[in-house]
């Protein structure tokens, strides 16, 4: 294993992600060419600071562009996983006094939508999926595992479609590339 992949070895970073990062001398250098989404949420998340620090800030707003990804799958008239997604981030622009409460009734708004989807038999569940996306960008914003809620957007915004796994590598790529384009995150290291 190369010395620049122990660190993050060491924050828990998953095997694949770790094997796949041998193929590259360093990080700027994997950072450029990784596709997944979720990967790079992840370790934003696990870099984020505390709850309500400017870089958990701008970590919900690249959450909340990737949930936006999902939006499209929500059933028509469900409308608790967009209002998570914008309290979040009103929350993180420090808009309209919206505090971490906010931000957590609505998280949870969205997932009592995710859980009524799940309640279908439809498989995938493309409902359950997108409601879900909205909810984990907004828990982003005060869990102290904010690398994971993080990755788990980028993870679930292609909600679940008929095509699944060309969907899940399609929407995984844009949201890194909402990261690479969103984050001021140097990985010139």
């Amino acid at each position: 294993m190369k010395n620049w992949i122990k660190p993050i070895t060491q924050m828990g970073a998953c095997r694949e992600a770790t094997k796949w990062c041998n193929n590259f001398d360093n990080l700027a250098s994997a950072w450029a060419a990784c596709e997944r989404g979720d990967w790079m949420l992840w370790l934003l998340g696990e870099l984020s600071g505390e709850p309500e620090s400017d870089s958990r800030r701008e970590l919900v707003l690249i959450a909340c562009k990737c949930a936006r990804l999902a939006l499209p799958y929500v059933k028509e008239g469900e409308e608790r996983p967009l209002k998570a997604i914008e309290t979040a981030e009103a929350w993180a622009r420090q808009e309209n006094g919206i505090t971490l409460e906010d931000v957590r009734a609505a998280a949870d708004a969205a997932a009592d939508a995710a859980d009524a989807a799940a309640d279908t038999d439809a498989y995938p569940n493309a409902d359950a999926n997108a409601a879900n996306a909205g909810a984990y960008a907004a828990y982003v914003a005060n869990a102290a595992n904010a690398g994971a809620y993080a990755a788990y957007v980028a993870y679930v915004a292609y909600a679940g479609n008929a095509a699944a796994n060309a969907a899940e590598n399609l929407t995984l790529k844009q949201c890194a590339d909402i990261v690479r384009e969103h984050s001021t995150f140097s990985a010139k290291k």
